[in-house]
């Protein structure tokens, strides 16, 4: 049992971790954001804005990168919008842990299970709240965020300022769109230059979107050009971009469909036998036995929904 979970335990590591982490790296060489191989080649081959564009972008990655190792937690209730500190967190996930090894003995199931239920409330539950709860403002803010995109430029058009159109939109654009701004407008009041809002704004806010967005504004002021038409072409792109999310998203709808129904399949059927024969059924808590089945049933489940969750998940 104890060789079965660490082979699971690695196995979960290289899908979710080190296999993303390969696949960017080749896609950074390819596109030649990293200096080795071909990517050399590629990078030396464009012009002085591009190659500038293409530092900066390395420059945003790595500073995001090294921020997140240090206070990961931090980041990730930034990202959720829940504001309380790293104490509190762990505060609630250790309560979260008791509560849950407390009703899992309650129900007489055995140590074993409560203490698995423990360590899910302390590490996988808080994980996977704060995570869909930062996907889903990412997923909002995406969603106005070329409308506010479309604010400034007829405001630069107009012959307004910047900061003029970073303060309309931050009053005028729903949130998350009108909190990033908002913090924009409030950090250059105080005096903190622009490089720095926009790191702190990729902190709060990590899609591609606004990464393109901070990369243009630091671009044009650092060398000037027309901002209007870029902006212009960068809203054009995130209309695309959303349109083929959409039409993705609907093509994928038949086999997300079919493992929502093969995954809540088992627990309806367990839950069908708790109700007409609740003895039968019981085993599966009260003996040792009983408990391995259950986690390794439970452990293979996770390993099919993951695989699923990979073969419809179409990163854009």
């Amino acid at each position: 049992m104890i060789l079965f979970m660490i082979m699971l335990v690695g196995g979960l590591g290289y899908v979710l971790v080190l296999r993303p982490k390969i696949r960017l790296r080749r896609r950074m060489a390819d596109f030649g954001l990293v200096g080795s191989g071909e990517g050399a080649s590629v990078r030396s081959n464009v012009n002085p804005r591009q190659r500038r564009i293409q530092e900066k972008l390395q420059e945003l990655e790595e500073k995001g990168n090294k921020k997140k190792r240090r206070t990961e937690i931090r980041l990730e209730l930034l990202q959720a919008g829940i504001d309380i500190n790293v104490r509190k967190y762990f505060l609630f996930t250790g309560l979260g842990a008791l509560v849950m090894a407390l009703l899992a003995m309650l129900f007489g199931m055995g140590i074993f299970v409560a203490l698995l239920m423990g360590l899910i409330g302390a590490f996988g539950l808080p994980k996977f709240v704060l995570r869909r709860m930062a996907k889903s403002r990412q997923k909002l803010f995406t969603q106005h965020f070329a409308n506010a995109i479309d604010i400034m430029v007829r405001g630069v058009k107009s012959g307004l300022p910047v900061s003029e159109c970073l303060t309309i939109i931050g009053r005028e654009a729903p949130d998350p769109v009108g909190e990033t701004f908002r913090l924009l407008v409030e950090g250059q009041k105080i005096g903190i230059n622009m490089e720095d809002l926009l790191d702190r704004g990729l902190e709060r806010m990590p899609t591609a979107e606004f990464k393109f967005f901070s990369i243009v504004l630091l671009i044009q002021q650092q060398t000037g050009g027309n901002l209007a038409a870029t902006l212009d072409g960068l809203s054009n792109v995130l209309r695309e971009r959303k349109k083929m999310k959409d039409k993705v998203k609907a093509l994928s709808s038949e086999a997300r469909t079919s493992a929502m129904i093969i995954g809540s399949l088992p627990f309806f059927v367990a839950g069908m036998i708790s109700l007409i024969n609740p003895e039968y059924i019981s085993l599966l808590f009260t003996e040792t036995a009983g408990n391995v089945m259950l986690v390794g049933g439970l452990a293979w489940m996770s390993i099919g929904v993951l695989v699923m969750s990979k073969m419809i998940n179409f990163e854009m």
